[in-house]
Parts: structure tokens; sequence; C-alpha cells
């Protein structure tokens, strides 16, 4: 069977500060796969769609590594809450909070993030 491919003009944004920046179409991002996207200041934002629909926004550092792999990492869940685990060293990261699941000193910046 073949599926018709997705098709929407929705956009994914992510807020910064005041202001929200666009930076992919939703049809870019398949559930369970994280998509890395340049931010104005160098930065690098890890963007991820769930199998429920649910998008989320963090880091895309490993603090740990110091490289940006986060949106290469696998997703799962932990205790019901979604995460991403690193490719590097393994470390989850809770796509919600930011908060490592594995080191409680830890933390990814998150960012909101929406579709229009």
């Amino acid at each position: 069977m073949t599926l018709a491919p997705e098709t929407t003009d929705l956009r994914i944004q992510l807020q910064l500060g005041d202001d929200w920046l666009t930076v992919c179409d939703l049809t870019q991002l398949t559930p369970g796969r994280g998509v890395a996207a340049l931010l104005p200041d160098g930065r690098q934002a890890a963007l991820f769609r769930d199998r429920n629909g649910e998008l989320y926004a963090i880091d895309n550092r490993d603090p740990f590594g110091g490289a940006a792999v986060l949106s290469r990492g696998l997703t799962g869940t932990h205790q019901g809450r979604p995460f991403v685990a690193s490719p590097l060293l393994k470390q989850r990261f809770d796509l919600e909070t930011g908060q490592c699941l594995d080191d409680e000193a830890v933390r990814v910046t998150t960012y909101e993030v929406r579709a229009r």
C-alpha cells in the first residue's frame, strides 16, 4: 500500500524572547526523529515530534560531550515522560523540562514551540 505524503501549511516556530522564529515546515518533523535548526545567535535547537503529534524543542548541544548532536539521539519515554538519549554517552534529557534524567545537576535549555 502506498501512503500519501503528509501535506500541511503549518510552520514550526520557536519562541526566542518576545518573538517567534519560524524554523521549518511541520512535514520536516518525522515522529520519533529529531531535526536541528540554526538559531540567529549561532546556537542550535533540536526539534522533535512524538507519535502523538506533540512538539518539543531543546538545545542541540550535549552538555557532557560539547557536540551539537541531541537532534540525532534516540527518543523514548521514562515514567511517562518523553526524553531523548544523546548519541554520545547516552544520557537522557527530558524533552519537556530539559532535565538530565541521569544527572540531576545537568539541564539543557528548552524552547516554547508551536505550529502555525
